[in-house]
């Protein structure tokens, strides 16, 4: 009687690696090592492996569904973000599944096995905020499904990503809010390991440096809900030399901060000045309206797509880098 065909996960299981890693091994992927490599293969010629062609062809047969991961539905940003990509892909004959990650690396890695199980023909993403490890997503480009990052991207795998130009909005924002009398701003941060957080805390830095203003630590505060905010801004507001200004990372922030200063029975903006980034339906709708960073949220979703459907239809070879451009919006919170 001939012995069964093992599989990848039997090869992975005798080696105490995960599946993908066993095929990345054997399609000799740059990013296993080579010890790795040299392990999965010696054990997968000693038990006479073969890959499973029926099951191959099943992984590879594509419809015509893209797979979206939007953070969070509610999201003004995200959810202007899926207009754009829904218009351009009915436009195109391509239809969207759209999966929430509920700003979870867990369910975002459930989303991408979901996708794959769907075979979709590309998926386009936007990280959770917890997420830190990116083998779910090097397991549909290693499948040979294309994906496009969009806002909060992945430096660690070569894709295609379309951002707004978070470090000259913030710049901007920032020295707005100096040249409008501002000197001593707080800047209400997201997780530090997040790129939007980097740019936008760097523009936020280099012009402070630029007008000469000096910044210590404790103006800078990892706060990226409206009830983070309205926690800890009550105590930051009773300092002998508090804030003449905040920028914050987004507009339900901004919103919070707006709400510890009026509890606080301050004049916005004649006393407290504060920006946000977004431009979503919150920015017009709190008394004072406020100033804030338009992302152009369509914009980026329409580029996503389109990139997305140029490269699941070989127009494309090598990885764009796509910008798109913010522009402040002044409205009533500051001067």
């Amino acid at each position: 009687m001939n012995n069964p065909q093992i599989t990848i996960k039997d090869i992975a299981k005798a080696l105490g690696v995960a599946p993908s890693t066993v095929s990345r091994a054997l399609k000799d992927n740059p990013y296993i090592s080579r010890e790795t490599k040299e392990a999965v293969c010696k054990y997968a010629q000693e038990h006479n492996y073969k890959p499973n062609i029926m099951a191959f062809n099943l992984r590879t047969s594509r419809s015509n569904t893209i797979g979206v991961i939007i953070p969070q539905l509610v999201h003004h940003f995200f959810s202007c973000v899926l207009s754009g990509i829904e218009v351009t892909a009915a436009e195109a004959g391509y239809n969207i599944l759209v999966a929430q990650s509920n700003e979870t690396y867990e369910r975002e890695v459930k989303i991408t096995h979901s996708f794959l199980t769907a075979r979709v023909c590309g998926v386009i993403a936007s990280l959770a905020k917890d997420t830190v490890q990116y083998d779910h997503y090097q397991e549909l480009l290693d499948h040979n499904i294309p994906i496009v990052f969009y806002d909060r991207i992945c430096t660690g795998i070569k894709t295609e990503r379309v951002v707004v130009d978070d470090y000259a909005g913030s710049f901007g924002a920032v020295e707005y809010l100096i040249r409008t009398g501002c000197r001593r701003i707080f800047f209400y941060s997201g997780p530090p390991r997040l790129e939007i957080s980097k740019n936008r805390r760097n523009g936020y830095l280099d012009a402070m440096r630029k007008h000469k203003i000096p910044v210590n630590e404790q103006m800078i505060r990892f706060c990226d809900t409206r009830e983070q905010a309205m926690a800890i801004t009550p105590d930051i507001l009773k300092e002998a030399n508090r804030p003449d200004g905040f920028f914050a990372i987004n507009d339900e922030t901004a919103a919070g901060i707006l709400y510890a200063c009026k509890q606080a029975r301050l004049k916005v903006p004649d006393e407290v000045s504060i920006c946000g980034f977004t431009d979503g339906a919150i920015a017009q709708t709190t008394d004072p309206e406020l100033t804030t960073i338009e992302q152009h949220g369509e914009e980026i979703g329409q580029s996503a797509i389109n990139l997305l459907i140029d490269k699941i239809e070989g127009k494309k070879e090598k990885s764009t880098n796509r910008i798109v451009r913010t522009n402040l919006v002044v409205r009533g919170t500051t001067k």
